[in-house]
């Protein structure tokens, strides 16, 4: 259609990055488009916090191990990459999730997200809240709702609002702050969950309002055989590299140049063309394009675009960032098994605990660690807990296990540690995000073909990224087909 191929470069090789070239591919060979990408990476390997490592007896993620099937985004790629069939669910059988509280693990009810949850008598019964915890959870129902105008809440603040203190500290926060290993009291209820703050200005009432809302949802749904339950959350058989592996194959395909171990310094826009770009890399090469995606975090990315947009980089320099690590860790079954069941636990900041959370990897996933072998993985570090991870790859692994030793009593050492840390690895949603993305967005709207993508603006799960960088790729097309010369 184009006399001229336009160029799109993308820096920054997770799956945003990676996905938004894929849909610029995709949609452009749909549109008989011309259009060449190159793709850039400072690390030496793609895939972001995606890592799989995978070894004769284990297979361990040093980042994300699933992603979230409620969000189609990640199951519709899988899918258009004919990775489908290797699609696998957890694991039925031990689908229970528990709490550290006062020092001991209690079981959650499942649907507790949900609002309507499961094997109520567990809630009851579990310890995890008295009586008097239990009637003010209860009670939501009822509970007068706030002003529709209201300015901006913290995550923590609706919770206990809505449910109680005590509901909040050792139901709510430990599953819903551990999605971003943030700090309740910050994150913005609006950037993170804003359909619980709709349901109670539509209902009156959280629980009202997912109860009609999975009442409608039923209406019409394909009926299920007797007891199957769709899994919250799926991965890859061989793990989610496969994903990744599955994509670069594919940009390789379409002639995509990939490009590793080269960060980019800054990007230079001319001020007479709108349209055009210079991209300066870490080795000196310099590339002409047409369209720049930024799929980087919010800070490398002020440094990218500081030379001719100063607001927007101090914009982006605002939002923090968390730290965490990973502590895979492979024990015998037999001095394991009879300290574990579930798929893990979470542990509530009230615990005042060095550890995040624990999964019983090989209890939730098939085919993680050999037979005879358990493979269980820690998190640590967190806002206002990153303190622990001064400490290095030794004294983490001693602190996790004293903490296993004391939550479930394993007190035997592992046969193989693997720690994976990720510095400023967690963007944080807090108070005054959307303001912030929507002036950024503001401050980007001279250059349409320039796009800040990425978890640090627009969702942190992997289906929410992929979503992203469809919508970023639809867009560049777009544009691309608006100024392209036919060629009759």
């Amino acid at each position: 259609m184009s006399s001229a191929p336009f160029h799109v470069v993308i820096i920054g090789g997770g799956i945003s990055g990676l996905s938004t070239a894929f849909f610029v591919m995709e949609e452009a060979k749909e549109r008989q488009l011309h259009v060449q990408c190159t793709v850039v990476e400072r690390d030496s390997r793609w895939g972001g916090k995606i890592l799989t490592n995978q070894t004769d007896e284990l297979l361990i993620e040093g980042g994300p191990d699933s992603f979230l099937t409620s969000k189609p985004w990640a199951m519709e790629l899988c899918r258009t990459l004919g990775l489908e069939d290797q699609l696998i669910p957890t694991k039925v059988e031990n689908n229970r999730i528990f709490s550290l509280c006062r020092g001991v693990l209690r079981e959650l009810p499942q649907g507790l997200l949900s609002f309507r949850p499961q094997r109520v008598e567990t809630l009851v019964s579990g310890g995890l809240l008295s009586w008097s915890g239990l009637l003010r959870m209860g009670a939501e129902r009822f509970w007068p709702t706030s002003s529709a105008g209201q300015s901006e809440e913290t995550l923590g603040s609706f919770f206990r609002r809505r449910f109680g203190a005590e509901a909040f500290d050792y139901l709510i926060e430990p599953l819903v702050a551990g999605i971003y290993a943030g700090d309740a009291d910050e994150l913005s209820m609006e950037a993170t969950f804003p359909r619980f703050k709709e349901l109670e200005q539509e209902h009156g009432s959280v629980i009202k309002g997912m109860r009609a809302a999975q009442a409608k949802a039923q209406v019409g749904a394909t009926p299920r055989s007797p007891g199957s339950t769709p899994s919250l959350f799926v991965t890859l058989r061989n793990g989610l590299g496969t994903l990744i592996e599955a994509l670069t194959q594919r940009l390789i395909g379409h002639g995509v140049q990939l490009v590793t171990g080269c960060g980019c310094q800054e990007i230079q826009a001319s001020l007479q063309n709108k349209g055009k770009f210079s991209v300066l890399l870490d080795n000196d090469t310099m590339l002409n394009a047409d369209a720049v995606v930024l799929a980087t975090p919010a800070f490398r990315t002020a440094e990218m675009i500081r030379q001719f947009e100063p607001e927007a980089a101090n914009i982006l320099e605002d939002i923090p960032y968390a730290s965490t690590a990973t502590i895979s860790m492979a024990y015998p079954t037999e001095l394991v098994e009879a300290h574990i069941r579930g798929f893990g636990f979470v542990v509530p900041r009230k615990e005042q605990r060095p550890l995040l959370a624990g999964t019983w990897t090989s209890l939730k996933w098939p085919n993680r660690s050999k037979k005879g072998e358990t493979l269980i993985r820690c998190y640590v570090g967190g806002r206002g807990r990153q303190d622990i991870l001064e400490r290095d790859d030794r004294e983490l692994v001693n602190t996790v296990q004293q903490e296993l030793q004391s939550i479930v009593n394993i007190s035997s050492p592992a046969n193989y540690t693997e720690v994976h840390r990720w510095m400023q690895g967690m963007p944080q949603y807090v108070i005054g995000h959307q303001a912030r993305v929507a002036k950024i967005r503001e401050r980007l709207l001279p250059w349409p073909l320039l796009h800040i993508s990425g978890a640090g603006l627009s969702g942190i799960g992997i289906p929410d990224c992929i979503r992203e960088g469809k919508r970023v790729a639809t867009s560049l097309v777009q544009s691309f087909l608006s100024k392209a010369v036919p060629t009759s």
